[in-house]
C-alpha cells in the first residue's frame, strides 16, 4: 500500500508537466509551443543530434530508445499523466512506444498518425488522442484559400469556427435584427474593429463593413458564409 501511495505522489508532482516523444518538426513544434506557454516538457529522442539542438531550449531533452521500457523508467515517464508520441516515419516505433505509455497508464496519450491504418493501430492500442498534423493542416489551408477565410478551426461532429470578413447584409444593424443565424445558419460569436481586440458579439452589437467577425457553426454553413460578399 506504502508503495502505491509514493507513485502516486510522484505522478501528482508531473500533473501539469509534458513528456514529448520524437522531436521531429511535429514534436519540436510541439515542444517549444508548450514551453513558451510555460509548461515543463522533457523532450525525447533518439538522434543524438536533434537532442543537443534543443538543449537549453526544454526544461529537460535527453537521448533514449522509448521503446525501451527500462529507459523509460528510469526516465520518470511513468509518472508523467500527459504524452505525447511525436514519432511518424518509424511506425514500429511509433506503436511500440504508445503501447508502453498505455502500459504505464497514463491518463492522456496523444499520438501522431501518418495515415488512416497508422491511426487505427493506434487506436486500438488505447491511444486516447489521435492527431494527423499534414492531414489537418492540409484541410485548414484548403479551406483559407478558396475562400474569404482568415482562420479556420474544425472541431468534432462538423463544427467550425471561422475568422472572417462581415457580409454586407449583416452590416449596419444590430445583430439581433440581421438575422444571421435564420438566414445563414451560424452565429457572430466575437467582433474585431480595425485596431482593437475581439470582444464578444452581444444580440446589440452592430458590424461594420471593416471589422473582422468570428462565427460558428455547422462546417459547410461556414464555409459558405465565407463565401458571401
Amino acid at each position: 500500500m506504502a508503495r502505491k501511495r509514493a507513485s502516486s505522489t510522484r505522478r501528482s508532482a508531473r500533473e501539469d508537466a509534458v513528456v514529448v516523444i520524437g522531436m521531429g518538426r511535429f514534436g519540436r513544434a510541439l515542444a517549444l509551443e508548450l514551453v513558451d506557454e510555460e509548461t515543463e516538457v522533457l523532450g525525447i529522442d533518439e538522434d543524438a543530434e536533434v537532442v543537443q539542438s534543443l538543449s537549453g531550449s526544454l526544461t529537460h531533452v535527453v537521448r533514449a530508445d522509448s521503446t525501451k521500457e527500462d529507459a523509460m523508467r528510469q526516465l520518470g515517464v511513468h509518472e508523467f499523466d500527459r504524452a505525447v508520441v511525436g514519432i511518424g516515419t518509424d511506425l514500429e516505433a511509433s506503436i511500440l512506444t504508445a503501447s508502453l505509455l498505455i502500459s504505464f497508464d497514463i491518463p492522456h496519450v496523444w499520438a501522431k498518425a501518418i495515415s488512416e491504418a497508422h491511426g487505427r493501430i493506434l487506436e486500438q492500442l488505447g491511444v486516447h488522442h489521435v492527431v494527423y498534423p499534414e492531414h489537418d493542416m492540409g484541410q485548414r489551408v484548403a479551406h483559407l484559400v478558396r475562400g474569404r477565410m482568415l482562420d479556420y478551426i474544425e472541431f468534432e461532429e462538423d463544427f467550425a469556427m471561422v475568422k472572417t470578413n462581415p457580409p454586407a447584409d449583416i452590416t449596419g444593424v444590430p445583430l439581433s435584427r440581421s438575422s444571421v443565424r435564420t438566414r445563414h445558419g451560424v452565429t457572430v460569436v466575437a467582433i474585431k474593429r480595425p485596431g482593437e481586440g475581439f470582444t464578444y458579439a452581444t444580440a446589440d452589437a452592430v458590424v461594420h463593413p471593416e471589422d473582422t467577425i468570428i462565427v460558428a457553426g455547422h462546417t459547410r454553413a461556414t464555409e459558405r458564409f465565407s463565401e458571401l460578399r
